[in-house]
């Protein structure tokens, strides 16, 4: 959707600079694609994590050799390496797919310094295939 939306974007600015469009419909055009990128960036995020609860938990998670374990105050559970298909990762988390619908966004900023995310990103590359 956001990638149309800024094809959109695009279009209609080509299309002004070439005179095929009239200076309000451009205007019209750039209000709505701001109001969509805000709505997109930050209204819909925060309606989100304000009411799922999960986000209000604080959860820890520790990699090991032969499993990844996920802890909460009231219990933790386990994944052998194996039950991930790949991972990927983004500039600020690592993101571990069971399969093209399930998968844990992992924070980079739980981890103490750059040294914890080069260690954590050498685990994950020797037991997950990448995506």
């Amino acid at each position: 959707m956001i990638i149309l939306v800024n094809v959109f974007a695009i279009l209609s600015f080509v299309l002004y600079m070439l005179k095929y469009i009239s200076p309000f419909a451009f205007f019209v055009g750039a209000l709505l694609w701001i109001i969509l990128m805000i709505s997109f960036w930050f209204l819909m995020p925060s309606i989100i994590y304000k009411r799922t609860a999960t986000f209000k938990d604080k959860f820890s998670m520790r990699f090991e050799e032969n499993q990844f374990t996920l802890e909460h105050e009231r219990g933790s559970r386990s994944w052998p390496w194996s039950s991930l298909s790949t991972y990927m990762e983004s500039p600020n988390f690592f993101h571990l797919y069971f399969d093209t619908r399930s998968f844990f966004l992992v924070p980079k900023s739980g981890c103490k310094n750059d040294d914890e995310v080069y260690e954590l990103r050498q685990i994950i590359k020797s037991k997950v295939k990448k995506g």
